[in-house]
């Protein structure tokens, strides 16, 4: 027996601006099967958690830098 999906999140690459992704939006309601499309709106903590991951790469390669 298969599992049933009931919906997909798509993640952008970086932050855009609403009016910019008004085509996306648009092309993703022509998909078969798409009833709605939600848009998040980007935050503070939307950055904080970006430059946290940043700076824990960095401290990765650095790290890994160091080793060679």
């Amino acid at each position: 027996m298969t599992d049933r999906i009931k919906g997909f999140s798509v993640s952008l690459s970086s932050d855009m601006r609403e009016d910019d992704c008004q085509g996306i939006i648009g092309a993703i309601l022509m998909i078969k099967g798409v009833s709605a499309v939600e848009r998040h709106v980007s935050d503070p903590d939307d950055w904080y958690a970006r430059q946290h991951v940043k700076e824990e790469l960095r401290g990765k390669i650095l790290e890994l830098w160091r080793d060679l």
